[in-house]
């Protein structure tokens, strides 16, 4: 069998080290246009039924006007009858 110079090895390890970088980036553009044109794809989705379930609670919109300007603590009344916060 041949043997090879370090000098011809190390061109072949270049050349098959360029071929795989030239691969990779070939494949990141590949994925960084399908990811553009699929955006969708990137949106995270509840899986379960009790996640999404979940989901929707956390969202819930905050009802506005007076009621949202109550505390949310407790109101106790004092000794007069009328009622104040703690």
């Amino acid at each position: 069998m041949r043997q090879f110079s370090e000098t011809e090895t190390a061109t072949a390890r270049e050349g098959v080290m360029g071929n795989l970088l030239l691969f990779v980036f070939g494949c990141g553009v590949l994925a960084f246009f399908a990811s553009i044109d699929r955006v969708d794809w990137l949106t995270i989705r509840p899986v379960s039924g009790s996640s999404a379930a979940m989901a929707a609670a956390s969202t819930r919109v905050q009802p506005a006007g007076p009621e949202a300007a109550r505390p949310m603590l407790e109101t106790a009344p004092d000794d007069r009858g009328t009622s104040r916060s703690r």
